[in-house]
């Protein structure tokens, strides 16, 4: 009573207690062949031990959409330790911010936790604890599933499928904003986000993966908060920026989170010039695209369309004072990853593969023709190649090599031939001097003469 006068006073209604809505197996669509066998022997086994045990949140909320989720979430009332005792060595316990188990069948594993209560209810701070901003730090206060549901961050995840008589409980009108097709966080909006502030970048991602709006009271604290984000641990936020450009719509991510003012936040060496944004939007599109197709996505070709404009920047800067073009290439792509990585912590491995890709693209604008064949069996050939066409679309210029590159790697042998040929021709009358270095990038008001480095027909 006292908590929720005190919330009263300062403006701030208590979330409300979720209305468990049970619709029966005959009213909804989800069906068992379409829950993975691991998810349902792991929910078996856990009823088998005497615990209750749910499919909880996104699979619940895909499989009502009709899409095909692909993780199972387990919620049940055993704690960590009760899902150890019940799979034995298939189990393993992480975390300690956030205590989960992880159940293993094969190569699948399945996510199951606890029942959550109030992190506030804990009787000591290993339990529950938050900081003075308001941010959890940790939250393992077991409780029921309606606390559980209370917890959980929108109403469209607090959907629970019962094993038991295959029933879907819906805890806090998520069916009903289905319907809608919108996102609206469960209780205070801007309290949820300051114990959370991945939270906004939840909300951007489901919002662009499921095309739902976001509730006007949802949406209303985001341009606000975007700072929090500033003290999320980079670690965490390179993973959260994973899942947005995995989500299969990165393109519609990037709209997002500049209309909501959490791109700068998130990517704060993003070039910001029209052809640069171009440039970072034809990649999100490619990687949507890829991905639609069932293809691997590397992050490091979307953080080296991010960062292009800044390290050019850079690049520009050390040639003026003198340094030779190939080491300012390498310290200025060193530089901006750096800093980037301030942000999102990039893995040494993507931020090797940000430096081949950028360190290739004066290669593949300069080749020397003895060198032509030795650069397409290269490793980062294919991705530098990749980089430097949608460079070419986004309206950079490039003279054209993207293009040649395209017909060279379509030809046969004897019309490779003669392209190398005629490349060595041009070579011959003075063409394509830079044979292959670095040089200084042709970003800004570019000459309409045709260069030397202009592919020969």
């Amino acid at each position: 009573m006292i908590k929720k006068l005190i919330n009263r006073l300062r403006g701030k209604s208590a979330p409300p207690t979720p209305q468990r809505v049970v619709v029966p197996r005959d009213q909804h669509p989800v069906s068992r062949k379409d829950i993975s066998s691991a998810a349902l022997k792991t929910l078996y086994r856990l009823r088998e031990s005497g615990h209750d045990a749910f499919l909880v949140g996104g699979c619940v909320r895909d499989l009502l959409l009709g899409m095909h989720p692909k993780d199972f979430d387990v919620s049940t009332s055993a704690t960590p330790e009760q899902v150890k005792q019940a799979f034995g060595g298939q189990c393993q316990l992480i975390g300690r911010r956030f205590r989960l188990a992880h159940v293993r069948f094969g190569r699948e594993i399945i996510e199951v936790a606890t029942f959550r209560a109030h992190y506030s209810q804990g009787d000591s701070a290993q339990h529950g604890q938050t900081s003075h901003t308001g941010v959890i730090l940790r939250d393992n206060v077991w409780g029921s599933i309606e606390e559980d549901a209370e917890r959980r961050d929108f109403t469209v995840n607090a959907l629970y499928y019962n094993i038991t008589d295959f029933s879907v409980w819906d805890m806090a009108g998520g069916l009903k904003d289905i319907e809608r097709r919108q996102l609206r966080l469960i209780g205070d909006p801007e309290t949820r986000y300051r114990e959370d502030p991945v939270r906004m970048l939840r909300a951007i991602r489901f919002a662009a993966k499921l095309e739902f709006t976001l509730e006007p009271g949802t949406a209303a604290p985001v341009r606000k908060l975007g700072d929090l984000l500033d003290h999320i641990s980079s670690h965490r936020l390179f993973d959260e920026a994973q899942k947005l450009l995995a989500s299969g719509h990165a393109a519609r991510v990037l709209e997002l989170l500049r209309e909501y003012s959490l791109y700068q936040h998130l990517f704060p060496e993003g070039g910001d010039l029209e052809h640069s944004q171009r440039l970072l939007t034809l990649t999100a599109e490619s990687t949507d695209q890829r991905i639609a197709e069932g293809k691997s996505v590397n992050p490091a070709f979307f953080y080296a369309a991010l960062l292009w404009e800044r390290m050019q920047e850079e690049y520009e800067e050390l040639l003026t004072e003198g340094m030779p073009p190939v080491p300012a290439l390498q310290q200025a792509g060193q530089r901006v990853i750096s800093r980037q990585t301030e942000r999102t912590a990039i893995p040494r491995f993507n931020a090797q593969t940000i430096r081949d890709i950028w360190e290739m693209q004066p290669k593949l604008e300069f080749p020397r023709p003895r060198q032509v064949e030795g650069l397409v069996q290269q490793q980062r050939f294919r991705a530098a190649y990749d980089f430097l066409v949608l460079r070419e679309e986004s309206g950079e210029e490039t003279h054209g090599w993207g293009a040649w590159w395209t017909r060279y790697q379509d030809a046969d042998p004897g019309l490779q031939a003669e392209m190398l040929r005629a490349l060595e021709r041009s070579k011959e009358a003075g063409g394509n001097s830079g044979g292959g270095e670095a040089r200084r990038p042709r970003r800004r008001n570019p000459r309409k003469r045709r260069p030397a480095s202009t592919p020969p027909a």
